[in-house]
């Protein structure tokens, strides 16, 4: 079996791969496209991809990839968030002058950026920034980057956990060619679809009408825009319960008498952390 995520090894999404399938195969991939090429053209037998982060909010291009993917939502995974400050060994504190990362590490531990007066450096990724960090050999540039990546590329953790959250979580989900659509009746389940309203007057009010009177959470909604001009809104959505419980098929049979399309993308067990409130770490 073969997984691949976008970024490198020693990231967070390789971490997630990790706890999801111990002993797995990995695809590192340049970009969420790429990952999702990979299962696609059977490269990669699954995808695990982030699609939210509790302090950045979504993932850019993610929930407009999904949908026309034709991959299959199979399961999701919720990832506490880690960054440690690290650099070459020898390096300290006092010796550097800029720290590297991704945009969104970047933002997501400013207080010990602040703290440090130090200059920063975007990175495609979070592993990728250990990487320059240990191929530049230079006690001046450090990294903010999952504790994995330190001992991947050989740095020194400088300050371990300076991120400004300590509740910062990602979601993941895991992107197959085939539907697992989990049975219903054996716990609490996720179900993600897909749908286009009929271009009439207040179309998302009535598709989305089912939901509230059959009493089924929405715990997403996204909206999105398939090329130029004025097509009728595309949306990805999210909900609490399965299609074959009474009330989300009728919620969902609703949906349809005033969609376009609607499209199931997976039915999957809902991760223990939406009932703890705790990631993995």
């Amino acid at each position: 079996m073969i997984a691949a995520y976008q970024g490198e090894p020693g990231s967070n999404s390789a971490a997630a791969t990790q706890h999801l399938f111990p002993g797995i195969t990995e695809l590192p991939c340049t970009g969420f496209e790429q990952a999702l090429d990979a299962v696609t053209l059977g490269t990669a037998d699954l995808a695990v991809i982030p699609v939210d982060n509790s302090a950045a909010g979504r993932v850019a291009d993610v929930h407009h990839l999904l949908p026309e993917s034709g991959l299959f939502v199979t399961g999701e995974h919720f990832l506490a968030i880690r960054f440690d400050l690290m650099g070459v060994p020898g390096a300290t504190l006092d010796d550097i002058e800029c720290v590297r990362s991704h945009v969104h590490a970047l933002g997501q531990c400013r207080k010990v950026l602040r703290e440090g007066g130090w200059r920063t450096l975007v990175s495609d990724d979070t592993a990728g920034a250990a990487r320059e960090v240990a191929e530049l050999g230079d006690v001046r540039h450090a990294a903010l980057a999952p504790p994995a990546a330190a001992r991947h590329y050989g740095l020194e953790v400088l300050r371990p956990e300076v991120e400004d959250d300590p509740d910062n979580t990602t979601r993941f989900v895991v992107l197959s060619r085939e539907p697992a659509f989990a049975p219903v009746g054996e716990g609490p389940t996720m179900t993600s679809l897909f749908f286009a309203v009929r271009n009439i007057p207040s179309a998302l009010y009535k598709a989305l009408g089912g939901f509230a009177s059959s009493a089924v959470n929405l715990t997403k909604i996204e909206s999105y825009q398939r090329g130029a001009g004025l097509s009728p809104s595309r949306f990805y959505v999210e909900i609490e319960g399965h299609p074959d419980e009474p009330q989300v098929a009728l919620a969902l049979h609703e949906l349809r008498f005033f969609s376009t399309e609607v499209r199931v993308l997976g039915v999957y067990p809902a991760h223990p952390h939406r009932r703890s409130g705790v990631a993995t770490a």
